[in-house]
């Protein structure tokens, strides 16, 4: 009867928590003609096994909890018989309480993406070293998603997941691989991490936690107060930006947040509606057509 008892308990843990992801893998070849298509399938498995299976945090989460996510690889090229040229797209979501809603939090395709795959090897990944390029910047964008989930829920609480992800930036400064290092372009992992670490760039993460905490979860309870969260947040945003305008976080930002935001102030009053599609037009000039809409409605 004991045995009995310590079995459902086990299993009752295992179904009660579970790691910090769920997530959704693709691969796909439009442009490689082969009819070994085989590694692909592997790859997109390994791919899934290493971002569902490994334990990226030191918290408990619930199955409810978990970080949905999905990974696109369009692989181009074939280099030779283990190396690849690809792009990844990496999105993440994040539930809105008291709703069925899911907010996007990061939409991003990385073009800077060439890899080595040996077919029905795992995937190895050591937090001290650079271990491969497959590897490194599926654990970096892991880091990057939580960080930024946390940063919604709690003010600042993505710091330890940054942390981590510029660690991987810092270890792969001796690589070869594109995408690293601060002289290549502005808008690579190395300054987006950059971005969220750098403490005069702190009231971006505010506005993060504004927007989600303040505004979208307390939607269905008191809108207009939503609303003005959401508001305060982006002004915060608005003094970065016009003291360090063009930060890589403010294109991450407005990519997955833009149709959102026309559709949250669509029903403002007047006079809100003309104060924040001013803001909106400052921060994100390329989306102004979409912005205008706001006062059509």
């Amino acid at each position: 009867m004991r045995k009995l008892f310590i079995i459902l308990l086990t299993l009752l843990s295992i179904q009660t928590y579970a790691q910090e992801l769920k997530c959704n893998v693709q691969v796909t070849t439009p442009q490689i003609q082969s009819s070994d298509k085989k590694i692909y399938e592997t790859l997109r498995t390994s791919i899934r096994e290493f971002m569902n299976e490994k334990k990226w945090t030191n918290y408990k989460f619930a199955i409810e909890e978990k970080i949905e996510c999905s990974i696109l690889i369009n692989i181009s090229e074939r280099i030779s018989t283990q190396q690849f040229k690809a792009t990844i797209q990496i999105q993440s979501r994040r539930p809105v309480f008291n709703s069925s809603y899911n907010s996007v939090m990061f939409n991003f395709i990385d073009k800077d993406f060439t890899f080595q795959y040996e077919e029905n090897q795992p995937l190895k990944f050591i937090e001290s070293s650079y271990t491969s390029n497959l590897a490194s910047v599926l654990a970096y964008y892991t880091y990057i998603v939580i960080g930024l989930d946390f940063d919604s829920f709690s003010l600042y609480g993505g710091t330890t997941f940054y942390e981590k992800a510029q660690t991987i930036v810092n270890n792969a400064q001796s690589s070869p691989d594109k995408g690293w290092k601060a002289f290549e372009n502005k808008k690579n992992r190395y300054w987006l991490v950059e971005n969220l670490l750098n403490q005069s760039y702190n009231s971006v993460r505010n506005c993060i936690y504004l927007y989600h905490r303040k505004g979208l979860d307390v939607m269905t309870n008191n809108q207009p107060n939503a609303r003005g969260e959401i508001i305060k947040g982006l002004e915060l945003f608005q003094k970065v930006n016009r003291e360090k305008p063009g930060l890589f976080i403010k294109q991450i930002f407005f990519t997955a947040k833009t149709d959102e935001l026309v559709n949250i102030f669509s029903e403002s009053s007047p006079m809100e509606k003309t104060k924040v599609v001013k803001i909106l037009k400052e921060l994100d000039p390329s989306n102004s057509g979409k912005y205008n809409k706001i006062n059509k409605e």
